[in-house]
């Protein structure tokens, strides 16, 4: 029987940027990429998210991303390596510490936003946050782009390397996914994003935007906290998923 998780990103709201509902997020998924506070959340909101995902069981994970508050993080930067580890290595450290102040403990790493999507071919910038990870905590498993250069660096340099697929975005032929400033790149249909998550958990297919397939080998599927419609979409792949007789559980437990 097939074994899937799910995943959001989560703990990024602040009074004055709410995007997102954590709590009913967090009765659906099983995994949670909590912020790390540069890109989005503060330690008040932070805290609250995680302390609700050890309540509810949920396996937790660090998003550390670029410095970029204003942006979301969803902006590249070209920063120096040494300086892009370090961040790494303090927005680590400091998920670390909150989450043991809750009674928890951090079982992943996934970057986030454009650091994320960088870090899949960007070999420079790749190494810096494998470096950090292992500078920290090498315990934790390193979540990724499928097929992305960050996984495969992870796993060479020794780590547990995970890879994911995501739910509500669309994919380019060649594995990566489609800009955000392109049309048609997120999705918000929830039986459309449901059935292609049914397909990639049983064939390890997903249908890209030109309309061939692409093989993902994934162990995680995300659905954005922050996307329109982000909880009818969570929900509905998560039935979808059961139905077809799917099992959901933590790929890092």
């Amino acid at each position: 029987m097939a074994t899937i998780d799910l995943n959001s990103d989560l703990g990024e709201n602040t009074p004055d940027r709410i995007v997102s509902d954590d709590a009913a997020m967090l009765d659906i998924v099983t995994s949670a990429n909590v912020s790390c506070g540069f890109h989005a959340g503060n330690p008040e909101g932070i805290r609250t998210t995680l302390a609700a995902a050890v309540e509810r069981g949920v396996t937790i994970g660090a998003h550390p991303g670029y410095d970029d508050y204003e942006n979301f993080g969803r902006t590249k930067v070209d920063i120096d390596p040494a300086t892009l580890q370090a961040q790494v290595e303090y927005q680590l450290g400091a998920l670390l510490g909150l989450t043991a102040a809750v009674g928890g403990t951090v079982s992943y790493v996934k970057p986030h936003g454009a650091l994320y999507n960088t870090i899949a071919r960007d070999e420079t910038q790749a190494k810096a946050v494998v470096a950090a990870v292992r500078a920290v905590a090498p315990n934790l498993v390193f979540l990724g782009l499928s097929g992305g250069l960050a996984t495969e660096l992870a796993a060479r340099s020794g780590l547990t390397a995970a890879s994911e697929a995501f739910a509500d975005r669309a994919y380019q032929p060649d594995g990566q996914l489609v800009s955000r400033t392109e049309e048609g790149s997120v999705l918000h249909d929830p039986e459309q994003v449901a059935a292609r998550m049914v397909r990639l958990a049983q064939d390890g297919v997903v249908e890209a935007i030109d309309g061939s397939e692409v093989k993902v080998d994934a162990q995680s599927i995300c659905v954005h906290g922050d996307s329109d419609g982000a909880i009818a979409m969570a929900a509905q792949t998560r039935r979808a998923l059961e139905a077809a007789g799917i099992t959901i559980s933590p790929f890092a437990a």
